[in-house]
């Protein structure tokens, strides 16, 4: 993150987790004027920041279903997911915890609109935010019959 955060067309918004060991470990990212580290949010505040932003990075499986609903490509910090859909969508990819892979995949999000194009449909593989209305009426036409 330090390292994008060299370039001025770029501000990162970052909730930092409250284990002490890693607040310890991002640290260094103080320096940078173009990064704000912020307390964990919550729900609301995060789809905010999803609307708004231009990608993502995640090690969180949440975040990686949330993101595709609103067309923002993941780059995840893990070495597996249990959340392979996105992947096989091309709207997320693996980084693992390599710096130089995750500056490169950064770097491309913000440099080659192909590649953003490529990752940014909006589409959600874990659902498409129906389900309550489905519920409700199968339940009703239940009672009804």
């Amino acid at each position: 993150m330090a390292r994008i955060a060299l370039r001025r067309d770029v501000a990162i918004v970052f909730p930092v987790h409250r284990n002490p060991n890693v607040r310890r470990a991002i640290e260094p990212l103080r320096g940078h004027d173009n990064i704000l580290l912020v307390e964990p949010v919550d729900y609301p505040e995060l789809v905010f920041l999803l609307k708004r932003c231009h990608f993502v990075v995640t090690d969180s499986g949440g975040i990686q279903e949330e993101a595709p609903s609103f067309g923002k490509p993941v780059l995840v910090t893990r070495d597996t997911t249990e959340r392979p859909e996105a992947m096989a969508l091309g709207l997320a990819r693996l980084v693992t915890s390599d710096e130089q892979r995750l500056f490169e995949e950064m770097s491309a999000l913000l440099d080659n609109p192909e590649a953003y194009s490529r990752m940014s449909r909006a589409a959600n593989p874990y659902g498409d935010g129906q389900a309550r209305r489905r519920i409700a009426e199968r339940l009703i036409s239940e009672a009804t019959h």
